[in-house]
């Protein structure tokens, strides 16, 4: 037995055998990488969720509430509930301008609207980003490592034949040895898989708190409301603008 193994698949291999377990090698570097550095991004969004749009709610005005969704990011990439409200803000004030444009014919709330579905289709996008690597990773690489396997087998058996010798010692090895690269493949398409799964919830639930968010710009922008704080502690409430 210690003439089989992953060492003797490796020393024994041809350039097929080789480069196949070097794509599985490969493939699971980079879905764990993807599944790493998405993780890390989920867990800031969902701290940005808790903390981020509190305490915009909380503020006593637009510009104090945007101050405080800046100190969170970096960039407005970094942080999209930044980008939804310099993006609605945008919008409004655009829109208000009396040089005459195109968008002067719509209503400012489809106005509006559209700018901040603009935004957080970008921001889906960049949440998505690397989920279609997972996605091909554990839909491909069980067929990579069975690829691997038959192939194995294949040039066992023709080794086997051609030495006349079968015994069941001389043929469980070669083809048991062969059998590796399907556990190879599915040991990189599982991890794969479920990372895949896990960040598609995670990035739904943090796109329903943007949905949320986005409702409630639109409103304020729309409405002319301005943000005031509420003496009973329990957030912020729209109020009419006063002229």
């Amino acid at each position: 037995m210690q003439n089989y193994g992953i060492a003797h698949v490796w020393a024994q291999g041809d350039f097929v055998t080789r480069g196949i377990a070097l794509a599985l090698v490969i493939m699971s570097v980079l879905s764990w990488t993807v599944i790493v550095i998405k993780s890390w991004n989920v867990v800031r969004l969902n701290r940005l969720t808790r903390n981020a749009e509190q305490a915009f709610w909380h503020s006593d005005d637009l510009a104090d509430g945007v101050k405080k969704l800046g100190a969170h990011a970096s960039k407005p990439q970094d942080n999209p509930f930044l980008a939804l409200a310099l993006s609605g803000q945008e919008a409004a004030d655009h829109h208000h301008q009396t040089q005459p444009h195109l968008h002067d014919r719509m209503d400012v709330s489809d106005w509006v609207t559209r700018c901040l579905k603009d935004t957080m289709d970008e921001s889906i996008a960049r949440m998505q980003s690397g989920l279609a690597v997972l996605a091909s990773i554990g839909s491909t690489a069980p067929f990579v490592g069975l690829f691997g396997t038959v192939w194995g087998i294949y040039h066992a058996l023709l080794s086997i034949g051609a030495s006349g010798q079968t015994s069941i010692d001389q043929v469980a090895g070669p083809v048991g040895e062969a059998l590796i690269m399907t556990a190879f493949g599915l040991f990189v398409a599982i991890p794969a898989v479920l990372g895949y799964n896990a960040l598609t919830r995670a990035n739904k639930a943090i796109v329903s708190k943007l949905n949320r968010f986005a409702h409630g710009l639109h409103a304020f922008f729309v409405t002319g409301a301005r943000l005031s704080s509420s003496k009973r502690g329990d957030g912020l409430r729209l109020a009419t603008r006063t002229q």
